[in-house]
């Protein structure tokens, strides 16, 4: 039931000291959770739903929130779809909803009450089998569509791959949906091959790299066949079923237990992978990806920031040192943990972006509805060519997450 806390204090060029810390007597969860998620709220505090008291173990179909607030909430659709909803899809909506993605089904959920808002259509499947699953087990990936200045456009979720029960035939699309357009219904899209245990990684140009997992099976130890070595670009401003690129291969499984996450050169890092199948090793060896701006030879732009803490709203000035300002933009990019095909915190906004000269003005989104506080990175993109990224906090921290948990226990950064 322990919650663990990392604050990493290393820079470039100097590793980080800090460690895990923890003080499980004192500082827990109220229930314990094998294979939940969390999300951060608007409000800055964190959500944590679903999961199992155990490997393969009862489920605990409940949300708790942190810091604690009250007892943990019992969710119904979590208790009658155990055990193929862990893992489940969390992402707050931009009015102001949660939205919860589980097994085949997805709904909208009030903030406060987390009552149900919304049921959504059923996820369609395959066609071999339109039940098919897109959570853990059966395990997909899912992320947000870019949200752009103005920001009145609605939000598009992108759920793909995932499998089915019995056979384990891998899913073969992606799905797409605006969860708060009440006429909206799922759009599926062919992708080019099967894929169980995907991830996706978003990238600050707005494309989304999807990698790693297999053709055949289930996520779990050695529950998977023919892994899949072909990594794909889906970029959303394509027409739907030309938005899949098929791009290189790699020569290592990446099965059970692999992750995508994206760098601060705007490269891709890809690890992980421990199937336990007898066939293929438990990798230590990571790979980058490069997407097709990190081929181009075209130089990044480069640029300074002294403000790294924004407020909602907020006009923040960067100088460009080097790059053509008059067709640059920015791409905010969220603070991702990437596991089990979830990428927990992944948002991409395109803010508003001006320039004078090499002086340019970003606009900070607008709300904590449009964009829950937390870190992004700040990338600038010269004729679609990132730079190098910053970290900047958007929001503050309104639940104090920076002197939390209450325990002398934990080294605490402060707000």
């Amino acid at each position: 039931y322990g919650i663990r806390t990392y604050w990493p204090d290393g820079s470039p060029g100097s590793p980080s000291t800090n460690d895990w810390q923890e003080d499980a007597d004192n500082v827990h969860l109220q229930k314990g959770r094998w294979y939940p998620s969390a999300v951060t709220l608007s409000n800055g505090s964190m959500l944590v739903m679903g999961g199992q008291d155990g490997s393969n173990g009862n489920p605990v179909p409940s949300l708790e929130l942190l810091p604690q607030v009250g007892p943990v909430i019992n969710l119904d659709f979590l208790q009658r779809t155990n055990p193929n909803n862990l893992y489940p899809f969390l992402t707050v909506l931009p009015g102001g909803g949660l939205f919860v993605g589980y097994y085949n089904e997805a709904r909208i959920l009030d903030p406060a009450t987390f009552d149900t808002v919304r049921t959504l259509p059923q996820i369609p499947g395959n066609v071999n089998n339109p039940g098919a699953g897109r959570t853990y087990p059966l395990e997909g990936t899912a992320v947000v569509f870019p949200q752009k200045a103005p920001y009145t456009d609605p939000v598009t979720m992108l759920i793909c791959g995932g499998s089915t029960v019995g056979n384990a035939l891998a899913n073969d699309n992606c799905v797409t949906i605006q969860p708060e357009n009440t006429t909206s219904n799922w759009t599926i899209e062919r992708m080019p091959s099967q894929r169980v245990m995907p991830c996706i990684a978003a990238l600050p140009d707005g494309t989304y790299l999807i990698a790693n997992g297999a053709k055949q099976g289930v996520a779990g130890f050695g529950l998977a066949n023919t892994p899949n070595f072909n990594a794909v670009l889906y970029d959303p401003t394509k027409p739907l079923n030309q938005r899949m690129t098929v791009m290189a291969n790699t020569t290592i499984a990446r099965l059970y237990h692999s992750e995508a996450i994206l760098l601060q050169d705007g490269r891709v890092l890809i690890s992980g992978s421990d199937p336990q199948d007898g066939k293929n090793p438990e990798e230590y060896r990571v790979e980058v990806f490069e997407p097709p701006y990190a081929l181009s030879g075209l130089p990044k732009p480069t640029y300074t920031i002294t403000n790294k803490d924004w407020a909602y709203s907020q006009s923040v000035t960067v100088t460009v040192t080097s790059g053509n300002t008059a067709n640059m933009k920015a791409s905010l990019m969220g603070a991702v943990s990437s596991t089990h095909g979830n990428s927990m915190g992944q948002r991409t906004f395109f803010p508003d972006f001006s320039c004078a000269g090499n002086t340019c003005t970003v606009v900070a989104p607008p709300n904590n509805k449009v964009c829950p506080p937390g870190w992004f990175q700040l990338f600038l993109l010269d004729n679609g060519i990132p730079s190098n990224s910053v970290w900047v906090r958007i929001g503050g921290d309104p639940a104090s997450i920076g002197n939390w948990p209450p325990s002398s226990a934990f080294t605490k950064p402060g707000l």
